[in-house]
């Protein structure tokens, strides 16, 4: 090999390894790259999901805590179930949907603030003060999947002895005697009435801007309903309607509210989660929460409240026990709310 040769040759040599170590520089490089950019959405997730977090009130502290602990309870029984990941896949989308709402509405208060701005202030703080009456109807409907998900078999046997014993008579059969058209559609109406509570307290706290009253009032609600449910999950009950079926001379018969309340009934009802009616027990909540805010409106609920009591006996979709059981857990619900919302950060949103 000649001197010519040999200097090609270790030319080609030196870049073969300048580009083997600018290689490996760049390999280093974007490795670095990658983990700083892992370590960055690493760091902008946990500080969105704190943030989020700190926008939370008593409220999300009750739904989020039902949320985790049926959760860990389809996690522990999901042998029971037919689609536990489906159940758990729903359940984290909930959550996450409450946090994420929870953080849009706080940051578009707070460049409202420094901005100006209130069209979509508005309409964030609307969705953020209203949703909880849709997780309410959310949690509900799920009870349908989760009645059987402790105990396997239902327990109605209990609470018809219970009725028994309490009061001489099948009550449910018993009133049978006392229908006719026109009071089969005031206790329907009356039945029906219990969907407006919540919607009309709540509506006069908000459109007053009484921030801790309207959110107050909803943990109570919060509450109550999180202990029936999780009465119902360990003992299930499936209520006189399909219990007790056979036991009557017929269905009731009224007019158009009758007709209206049995639509409603055959596509939303659910079969358990019975016991401790859910109705009474936030009709109950709202009540206190309606005694402690606004007081006239308490006395204009109060006999209304007590006519939806008795109908949900009269239509056959409680017992009796079922009612006395949903006094308790609503009152429950407005003892500890009215507890939590005592705790700094109870009202976590801006409200202005």
């Amino acid at each position: 090999m000649n001197d010519a040769s040999r200097q090609n040759y270790r030319a080609e040599e030196a870049a073969l390894a300048w580009r083997s170590e600018v290689g490996v520089a760049s390999r280093v490089e974007y490795a670095a790259s990658l983990e700083a950019d892992k370590t960055g959405i690493v760091h902008w997730v946990t500080r969105e999901a704190a943030a989020a977090w700190s926008a939370c009130g008593a409220f999300e502290w009750v739904a989020l805590g039902y949320l985790a602990a049926s959760g860990v309870l389809i996690a522990v029984f999901a042998e029971n179930l037919a689609h536990p990941r489906k159940l758990f896949g729903v359940q984290t989308l909930a959550a996450a949907l409450i946090l994420i709402l929870c953080r849009v509405e706080a940051r578009v208060a707070e460049r409202a603030e420094q901005r100006g701005g209130t069209l979509s202030v508005k309409f964030w703080r609307f969705w953020r003060h209203w949703y909880p009456h849709l997780f309410f109807l959310f949690c509900f409907e799920e009870l349908g999947r989760l009645v059987h998900l402790v105990t396997p078999g239902w327990q109605d046997a209990k609470l018809i002895a219970a009725d028994y014993w309490l009061t001489g008579v099948h009550p449910t059969v018993w009133l049978e005697q006392f229908a006719t058209p026109s009071r089969n559609d005031f206790m329907q109406f009356a039945y029906l009435t219990y969907f407006t509570y919540l919607l009309v307290l709540g509506g006069v706290l908000y459109y007053r801007r009484d921030w801790r009253g309207y959110w107050s009032v909803m943990t109570y609600s919060a509450v109550g309903y999180a202990i029936g449910y999780c009465i119902a999950i360990f003992f299930p009950i499936e209520s006189p309607w399909f219990s007790m079926a056979g036991a009557w001379q017929g269905p009731l018969q009224g007019g158009s509210i009758t007709a209206t309340i049995n639509v409603i009934e055959h596509f939303g009802r659910v079969r358990g989660a019975a016991f401790p009616s859910e109705h009474v027990a936030g009709s109950v909540a709202a009540l206190w929460g309606a005694w402690r805010h606004r007081r006239w409106l308490f006395w204009a609920m109060l006999p209304i409240v007590a006519c939806m009591c008795v109908s949900t006996v009269w239509g056959r979709y409680h017992y009796v026990a079922d009612v006395f059981g949903g006094m308790v857990t609503g009152t429950m619900g407005y003892v500890v709310g009215n507890w939590l919302m005592k705790t700094r950060g109870a009202v976590a949103v801006s409200g202005q």
